[in-house]
């Protein structure tokens, strides 16, 4: 009999009763087990936050970072290993606040990671401060007066960055939010995916109610094909997906806005630059010592240097 992968650990889980994040680490986990992923070699990386807690919760490899340096660490992490499955879990806050530049450059380089945005427009874990994707004006009951910022659109600055996957889901939908992680982990290149997440404790205006009656799904429109198949249809899909983009309010789409995968990943970028010596060179399959000793020195480094950037005189 096969084994049954448990990707659950036993850690007491403390988010309010009624958090959105249950919906986001149940999907999750199901979408891990429908594809079978080995624990270990998949990796979660998160920020700070309550979105940050949930590689606690998850058994494979873990690693709760810096705020607003998920997607950097994962980088190294991915870069140094490119066998490995990588999943980002951020907030609002933390991946479009502090982390803001980190997101865009992941989408320049099309590197093959998952980031699974956690979109409750609060920072909960301080007590409901306005996020980076609270509109503005609006007022939740965290707030004394109305929010005087703009929000960013997350799923425009991600199509706008390069992102090569776009979609967005609902926390409390999982069998839909299982199916776009799923997708997203097999697609080859950044991949991002905004998750609504109601915020039960903090903000009273994008409640599970709200979202009930505003979410539509991108699926069951009629023609509508986020796949990009020939590279003259890219200008066309990104320009559709923007404009999907925009909508909010009355009426919210979730589901993939936008899919290319025709786009060099920067894990193909490096192979090309290095001839070919990435990935079979990669960090985690280089010897690094012998006899208990580097392998590495000066003479090496500057010879590598010399074949790869340039000479250099003592």
């Amino acid at each position: 009999m096969e084994h049954e992968l448990n990707y659950r650990t036993d850690l007491w889980i403390d988010w309010c009763p009624g958090c959105g994040n249950f919906g986001i680490l149940a999907a999750v986990t199901r979408a891990m087990k429908d594809l079978r992923l080995d624990p270990s070699k998949t990796v979660v990386v998160s920020g700070i936050g309550c979105s940050g807690k949930i590689p606690h919760y998850i058994n494979v490899n873990g690693v709760h970072t810096l705020h607003g340096r998920a997607i950097p660490f994962a980088t190294g992490i991915k870069i140094a290993n490119p066998d490995l499955t990588i999943l980002v879990h951020g907030g609002d806050g933390d991946l479009l606040g502090i982390g803001a530049g980190h997101f865009v450059a992941l989408g320049r380089r099309n590197l093959d990671i998952v980031v699974m945005l956690h979109n409750n427009g609060v920072y909960g874990l301080t007590k409901g401060q306005a996020s980076p994707t609270l509109p503005l004006n609006s007022k939740t009951k965290g707030l004394n007066l109305p929010n005087i910022q703009g929000s960013v659109n997350p799923i425009a600055l991600a199509l706008a960055s390069g992102y090569t996957f776009v979609a967005r889901g609902y926390a409390f939908d999982g069998n839909h939010l299982s199916e776009l992680i799923k997708k997203a982990i097999q697609h080859r290149g950044a991949a991002f995916i905004d998750i609504l997440q109601p915020c039960v404790t903090f903000n009273d205006i994008y409640t599970a109610d709200f979202y009930r009656k505003a979410i539509y799904k991108l699926e069951g429109e009629e023609g509508w094909d986020p796949v990009v198949r020939e590279p003259a249809e890219t200008e066309e899909k990104i320009l559709r997906a923007m404009r999907k983009a925009m909508e909010w309010g009355e009426k919210i789409p979730i589901g993939i806005f936008y899919e290319n995968p025709a786009i060099t990943t920067f894990e193909d970028r490096l192979s090309d630059i290095l001839r070919g010596s990435y990935p079979k060179k990669s960090p985690s399959k280089s010897v690094i010592e012998k006899d208990g000793k580097s392998i590495f020195n000066a003479e090496i480094f500057e010879e590598l240097f010399k074949d790869f950037i340039i000479e250099v005189k003592g």
